[in-house]
């Protein structure tokens, strides 16, 4: 199973602006840190706004922020937003099933209680997670270190 570029590049912008939490960037500063087309990163920001996980300011002195704490933001819920695909075989999606052996094999099964459990260990970890105390991601991406996720966006 491979998580799409659309996931992983929202987990990148909302990695940046945790990593942020008192200042607003914008999808040129976060294009240029991470090397991804500007055109990408507007849907993808587009997306997380209508999540609710982003803020975005138009116009002058605008930006994009957190709209909320990097604690309360599940990575399973991003992947289960981001992913327009979490069918990863045929026989999940019934309307465009032809496998001849669906409705006997137990494989489908067996592929659906291991997605079930990768989301699960996602849905255990939040956003915080993934930038508390990570002296060294911070230093790549060119921010200060995020130490408390008490911290207001």
């Amino acid at each position: 199973m491979q998580l799409s570029k659309f996931s992983d590049y929202s987990l990148r912008v909302l990695i940046y602006l945790a990593g942020r939490p008192s200042d607003l960037s914008t999808i040129d500063e976060i294009s240029e840190r991470y090397v991804i087309s500007k055109d990408h990163l507007r849907k993808i920001v587009h997306n997380l706004v209508q999540a609710g996980w982003v803020n975005s300011r138009r116009g002058r002195g605008g930006g994009l922020s957190l709209a909320m704490m990097p604690a309360e933001i599940s990575i399973g819920a991003v992947i289960r937003t981001t992913e327009d695909n979490l069918a990863i075989v045929e026989c999940f999606n019934p309307a465009t099933n032809t496998c001849q052996i669906s409705d006997v094999c137990r494989l489908s099964g067996m592929l659906d209680e291991a997605l079930q459990a990768f989301i699960g260990v996602l849905d255990k970890y939040s956003l915080n997670d993934i930038i508390a105390s990570q002296t060294a991601l911070m230093a790549r991406l060119g921010l200060p270190s995020f130490q408390d996720s008490r911290a207001a966006p």
